[in-house]
């Protein structure tokens, strides 16, 4: 039987995922790495070499990580359509002891993101808002002016529901903002067309912000300002299973990847130590 893609396939998995109840992100995501692989293949029938030859040209271009995550993608595609012999394995990763320096963000990288977002007051408020918070990017559509005005935000995503609360400054300074900007209900963070701002608007402000802030552009992005604040709660609390709990975690393995030093942190550690005369 030759296999080729369709844009019925498309639409029938896509709402399979939607039956599944996963959350619109997830989707959006799984979506957007089946059509890289779409692209990739120009047409051709899908083989489990064709597969192979994609899984060799990601592993040149993302990290380990990415690689498994576009693959997994893939791979639940396949399962929905019964291709069972076009399926490939992940890559095997050995469990990460540091994190590398050049990827993670640090507080003071991020108070020179803050200055150098002023004069987008939206934008500023919006990075205070994931990084005090540590909500994840998709769940800022629950930030309405009517849940903020309750100081308690229900997020519900991946067939949990939790709840996220919001420090005192930072809640009046989002009250504040609605009223300046005449907002009375629903979402605080819109597009100049109304809509909520997505994952690609926030990305692409983040990144303006690189040059005058002096950050390196690989440390900024929204997911960063989410493990910043998991380090930081980690640093005061030392509690990784309610840290867990405030980031939606199922598996605490999960909560310590976003806790990992640095290489450069562990060197200092060791010097502390004081064990060599």
């Amino acid at each position: 039987m030759q296999k080729k893609i369709s844009q019925k396939m498309l639409q029938d998995y896509q709402c399979y995922l939607i039956q599944e109840e996963k959350s619109p992100a997830t989707i959006e995501k799984y979506m957007r790495d089946i059509q890289g692989f779409v692209r990739f293949s120009a047409g051709r029938m899908v083989t489990k070499e064709l597969v192979l030859e994609y899984k060799q040209q990601i592993i040149t271009t993302y990290a380990a990580r990415s690689v498994n995550s576009k693959l997994a993608a893939l791979m639940s595609f396949f399962h929905f359509l019964g291709w069972q012999d076009c399926r490939v394995k992940n890559i095997r990763l050995q469990r990460q002891t540091f994190q590398s320096e050049n990827r993670e963000l640090t507080k003071g990288e991020y108070l020179r993101l803050l200055q150098a977002a002023k004069r987008n007051p939206r934008l500023c408020l919006l990075l205070e808002t994931i990084c005090a918070t540590g909500i994840r990017v998709s769940e800022l559509q629950y930030f309405t002016v009517e849940a903020v005005s309750v100081g308690t935000i229900t997020v519900r995503c991946k067939g949990k529901t939790r709840n996220i609360f919001i420090p005192g400054k930072l809640r009046k300074r989002l009250l504040a903002f609605a009223r300046q900007k005449k907002i009375t209900s629903g979402a605080l963070f819109r597009t100049r067309s109304g809509n909520p701002m997505n994952r690609s608007n926030i990305w692409a402000q983040m990144k303006s912000l690189c040059a005058s802030a002096q950050v390196n552009p690989q440390k900024v992005f929204p997911h960063n300002l989410r493990k910043l604040f998991a380090r930081t709660f980690y640093a005061m609390e030392k509690d990784i299973a309610k840290l867990a709990d405030i980031l939606g975690h199922s598996s605490i393995n999960t909560t310590r990847i976003y806790i990992m030093t640095t290489g450069a942190e562990h060197r200092r550690q060791l010097e502390r130590m004081g064990l060599v005369i």
